[in-house]
């Protein structure tokens, strides 16, 4: 399977300004090594577990990025690597990666997840909670985390124009905060679209693209 021709080509239609997270989960290791020599250094997972087992196993210049669901029990295992945390969708979260960022000495980049598809099954905050964590008190007191943009995910549709919809609102909501800049908070990644839908998420503003079957192929 051409993993290394697939991430090229890829790569060659994405603009200077928008990062390719590889989704790698439930890949093996041989396929990640395919997109590390060629050049890949981010990589998504979406168990904290596996995600650990390929942090041991391979090179250490890799970006190790959480784009799936996080329990509160579960940030522990993944604390002293990780880069990057996707879903964060609630305050209680949020203190849990700082209480373990701080026992591992880090300071982990956290996405706030904003609930903008219309499926019930999607995780992430309204903009009423969104607007809650980034002006309350606790905010400030974090010292450990850093919440650097926002994420979403759009509806499973085929109906191009909801998609466009609900990634032009998240776009807004990120415009709305760009003035709030702190410490510990300045929001520069508007994290949007996958290999379905990445194209039109590049065009309504996105500058983080999470690609794993157009790379790696289609998942068992």
């Amino acid at each position: 399977m051409p993993i290394a021709q697939n991430l090229l080509s890829i790569k060659s239609t994405l603009p200077d300004q928008v990062i390719l997270v590889a989704v790698s989960k439930t890949k093996p290791i041989s396929d990640l090594m395919q997109a590390y020599d060629a050049g890949q250094r981010i990589f998504g997972e979406n168990k904290i577990q596996e995600m650990a087992e390929k942090w041991q196993a391979m090179p250490k210049d890799i970006h190790w990025q959480m784009i799936g669901h996080v329990q509160t029990n579960k940030v522990k295992f993944m604390a002293p690597f990780v880069n990057l945390i996707h879903g964060v969708d609630s305050l209680k979260l949020l203190q849990e990666i700082d209480k373990q960022a701080k026992k591992n000495k880090r300071i982990i980049d956290c996405l706030l997840q904003i609930h903008i598809a219309e499926e019930e099954t999607k995780f992430g905050l309204n903009e009423e909670e969104l607007i809650e964590i980034l002006s309350g008190e606790n905010l400030s007191e974090m010292k450990n985390i850093r919440i650097t943009g926002l994420m979403g995910m759009a509806t499973f549709t085929d109906n191009e124009n909801q998609v466009k919809k609900e990634f032009a609102h998240l776009k807004t909501i990120f415009n709305n905060l760009q003035t709030i800049k702190t410490t510990n908070c300045n929001l520069e990644i508007l994290s949007m679209g996958m290999s379905g839908d990445y194209r039109l998420a590049i065009d309504c503003g996105s500058t983080m693209v999470r690609i794993g079957s157009s790379i790696f192929g289609e998942r068992n």
